[in-house]
């Protein structure tokens, strides 16, 4: 089952409170750990589909067009 990508972020949320906490055990602290880790990576694969689907909406003379958008890159920033 996919998971929905805010579901997702509020699920490592939780497990980054649970961590900072420092009440888990050992064991299930590195459970938790690796369960992050997982859906951090899944997350931004996620982010990463939608930026590549993101269009923007530019006004035009004769109505709107649209363009794809572009990730920023730090070459860009130079």
């Amino acid at each position: 089952m996919e998971i929905k990508f805010e579901e997702g972020l509020k699920r490592l949320e939780e497990i980054v409170a649970r961590l900072e906490s420092g009440e888990a055990s050992l064991e299930e602290a590195i459970s938790l750990y690796e369960e992050g880790i997982k859906l951090a990576r899944a997350l931004k694969g996620k982010l990463e589909e939608i930026e590549m689907r993101v269009e923007k909406l530019m006004e035009t003379e004769g109505g709107f067009r649209t363009e794809e958008f572009r990730h920023r890159t730090e070459a860009d920033e130079d």
